[in-house]
């Protein structure tokens, strides 16, 4: 029984080392119809990295021939059974715009599109490269319409959409806790920019009603928060606000707060009214009295000019 175990070990050590040795010598071996055939085997065979090598020997010889189309097409998919996502992005868009005749070229374009939607990161992380992903979709789903893979496509822009929505909303939020800070003017200015755009943006998500009362609450603490001159308008802003949250959601969980939030900003509208009127009768008397004592002195000053 052990000397079987010896003479299976010996078997595949030696088939291993034999493997070894051959590929060595196609690394090596200027045999160009040899090279492409056993790249295409090892292609078949699911050796892609070996594949991958031999391929990038071959290719540059074989350019403009008729082997070249389907070498092409092998050495992009070899990257993408590697999950070297970008590389076979770029290959598969490479090959459509080489052979975009070709029988091959609307699964090329799909799989240009589909190597960069693997490759878009989580909702967290910089998505300019989901965008490239869903350019590319959208690219694929222009060329063909009629594809079999068209609504395939169509999930995979959903899926990216969603994930511009929660970086939106997470970005949103993220200024939502600042105002917490000790200096929120900024952020809370920032906050009412987010808010509306995100619903402009993402009308149909989830999350509008959530950044609607935050829009409600930030707004109204801006406003009080604000210099005299610009408390009138932020007051009637953020009232604004209300109504539209009110009309929106009036079922709403927070609709109790939001109305709360909007009596006690009417209440500071009105003080703030009441102030400014105080203000513009204090300031309309000083003038006043400034004009009359003016015309005393223009009077004094006549006066001593007759008697001289």
């Amino acid at each position: 029984m052990i000397k079987a175990h010896h003479y299976i070990l010996i078997f595949f050590v030696s088939l291993l080392t034999f493997s070894c040795g051959e590929f060595y010598k196609l690394e090596k071996s200027t045999n160009w119809d040899e090279l492409y055939e056993a790249a295409n085997r090892y292609y078949d065979e699911g050796e892609h990295n070996k594949a991958i090598i031999l391929y990038d020997r071959v290719l540059p010889v074989i350019k403009g021939s008729g082997k070249a189309e389907l070498a092409e097409f092998n050495y992009a998919y070899a990257h993408f059974r590697t999950k070297r996502y970008i590389e076979a992005a770029e290959y598969f868009k490479t090959f459509f715009d080489t052979y975009n005749r070709s029988p091959l070229a609307e699964e090329a374009l799909f799989m240009n599109a589909y190597s960069l939607y693997l490759d878009a990161p989580d909702f967290n992380l910089d998505q300019r490269s989901s965008k490239e992903a869903v350019n590319a979709i959208q690219l694929f789903m222009n060329r063909f319409p009629e594809s079999d893979s068209y609504e395939r496509a169509i999930s995979m822009i959903d899926v990216l959409q969603k994930r511009f929505e929660e970086k939106a909303y997470t970005e949103s939020k993220m200024y939502y806790r600042l105002t917490e800070g000790l200096f929120p003017g900024e952020f809370y200015r920032a906050c009412i920019v987010n808010f509306q755009n995100f619903a402009k943006s993402y009308p149909d998500s989830d999350y509008n009603e959530e950044l609607a009362f935050n829009l409600v609450e930030v707004s109204a603490a801006y406003a009080e928060r604000s210099i005299f001159d610009k408390r009138e308008e932020r007051f009637e802003q953020s009232l604004g606000f209300a109504d539209d949250f009110k009309k929106k959601y009036p079922e709403s969980e927070y609709i109790e707060e939001v109305i709360e939030i909007q009596s006690d900003a009417k209440e500071k509208l009105d003080d703030h009214y009441a102030l400014k009127a105080q203000y513009e009768a204090r300031t309309a008397e000083a003038l006043k009295r400034r004009e009359e004592e003016q015309k005393n002195q223009e009077a004094t000053e006549a006066l001593k000019k007759v008697g001289n």
